[in-house]
């Protein structure tokens, strides 16, 4: 079995974990987050210590309910404490700020980007070349951050657009004449 899901789940004061239908819901005091449950994987709950197991041997189910065990992890955090994902622009130009659900970013373009901030994700610029994106889903946080991140990557020559705040950009060497 999955080494990840052997390791029992504490549960946190305040946050209550139903299952229903074959769909876990997780409720905290930053929101409610859900997940539907592969049928190979059984959950329970006993005295705020949840627990996930294969419901058969095969390899499938052993994988899946590590998985799932870092999914229902990853719940437990977002409705506790939330997650947090900090981009950086690097250039002459490039701003960011963020007027309620939209996020206006001039990076180098002929034309400002407008990015419209989805349900349940907020966004902060404490500085106009920083970008701070809060929210309780971690898959969520991350693809916001990546499709920002995607309108201008930082380039390998001068470092140039807009990057993760812990990402470490390799610069490459001019061409020589």
């Amino acid at each position: 079995m999955s080494r990840i899901a052997k390791k029992p789940l504490p549960l946190p004061k305040g946050v209550d974990i139903s299952q229903a239908n074959g769909v876990l819901k997780v409720k905290g005091p930053k929101g409610e987050l859900s997940l539907e449950l592969n049928m190979e994987v059984e959950i329970d709950v006993v005295e705020n210590v949840a627990t996930v197991k294969a419901r058969s041997g095969s390899r499938f189910a052993h994988a899946i309910s590590g998985t799932t065990r870092a999914l229902i992890a990853n719940m437990l955090t977002g409705v506790m404490d939330g997650f947090e994902r900090k981009l950086e622009l690097v250039g002459v130009g490039y701003r960011a700020k963020a007027q309620g659900r939209k996020l206006d970013l001039t990076l180098g373009f002929s034309h400002p980007i407008v990015y419209e901030v989805p349900a349940g994700i907020t966004v902060e610029t404490p500085s106009q070349t920083e970008i701070v994106i809060k929210g309780i889903d971690k898959q969520q946080v991350g693809q916001v951050a990546a499709e920002i991140r995607g309108y201008r990557p930082p380039e390998p020559y001068k470092g140039k657009g807009v990057r993760y705040a812990d990402e470490r950009v390799v610069l490459k060497e001019a061409k020589k004449k």
